[in-house]
């Protein structure tokens, strides 16, 4: 399944690069361990983690995604056809161990990652030369959270992943927060059952008409995207590829859509009420650069900054 192709131009002429998986598959685990924040937007926590007696493995790559989630990551250097059952035997393993990976978090990233850690939906990334159809095709009767990531090694230093498919795993995560004026809404997200904080589905519940309308206008752009994920955090709307393109936040008194962006605030000319450099700022959202959209005029002016953000420019 995996076509991603690769080519070089010169004198208005193309010649493919051809593609091919690594020789070794330990090569690709160090590569991406070294790397994991930059490629997979995840940070780096333990590699070939021992699972004990019981479970009798070791876990690939561990670590901890731009959410809190917990991550699995495993790797096979060409066909992905054993990598996701592999995953998912780990899965139990990480839902009977909170305590051990609150621990080996606030070992490596400190106390407030440990205590940030989101356990509504742990995430398993699978990475491969390839997956078949009938790999993509079990996501959905799978109900976890999964990413499917096939890599091309064109050789001379380049290397390319590509997000092959991805489901969100929570049943919260599958519905739509476009619920008309006057329904119920549906039920809050991750934390939202018996929580006392609120979570994003009761701010939209509680935003005005106008409010939700202008969420419904920025949720269209950003995943006209064919490849943007959507899921349900329980203080934002996030969306992503591989990595985390936009949060988004409602503050239903102000009438605002706050919206997080992958995009370098040192890029953008800031404009004091609508753009900011949060870099140095704790926000729920993630994302350097905070746009705050309260109008479909601000929504017209944040177009070109949203598809930078989703092109990764």
């Amino acid at each position: 399944m995996n076509d991603l192709k690769l080519f070089r131009v010169a004198d208005h002429q193309v010649v493919e690069i051809p593609g091919s998986a690594m020789a070794l598959e330990r090569h690709l685990q160090t590569l991406i361990e070294r790397n994991m924040k930059a490629m997979l937007g995840i940070r780096f926590l333990a590699s070939e983690y021992s699972t004990g007696s019981r479970h009798r493995g070791r876990i690939d790559s561990l670590g901890l995604d731009e959410y809190g989630n917990p991550v699995i990551v495993e790797y096979k250097r060409s066909n992905g056809k054993a990598v996701i059952t592999q995953a998912l035997s780990y899965l139990s393993w990480l839902r009977d161990h909170q305590h051990e990976f609150e621990s080996l978090v606030k070992e490596r990233l400190g106390d407030e990652a440990a205590g940030s850690v989101d356990w509504s939906n742990p995430r398993l990334v699978c990475i491969a030369g390839d997956f078949t159809s009938h790999d993509t095709n079990a996501l959905e009767e799978i109900g976890r959270r999964i990413d499917l990531v096939s890599y091309r090694d064109f050789g001379g230093g380049l290397l390319a992943l590509q997000l092959v498919a991805s489901v969100s795993g929570s049943p919260s995560a599958l519905r739509t927060l476009s619920t008309p004026a006057g329904a119920t809404a549906p039920p809050a997200g991750p934390g939202g059952g018996g929580s006392t904080v609120k979570s994003v589905r009761q701010f939209y519940e509680e935003s005005p008409q106008s409010l939700r309308d202008l969420y419904a206008d920025l949720d269209a752009m950003l995943i006209s995207h064919a490849d943007v994920q959507k899921q349900f955090q329980l203080h934002y709307v996030a969306y992503r590829r591989i990595k985390n393109v936009a949060t988004v936040r409602f503050q239903p008194r102000s009438h605002i859509l706050v919206v997080q962006l992958a995009v370098n605030p040192d890029t953008v000319e800031l404009v004091e009420g609508f753009a900011r450099d949060v870099r140095k700022i704790g926000c729920l959202g993630t994302g350097p650069l905070e746009l705050r959209i309260r109008s479909h005029e601000d929504l017209k002016r944040a177009a070109d900054l949203v598809r930078r953000s989703v092109e990764g420019r």
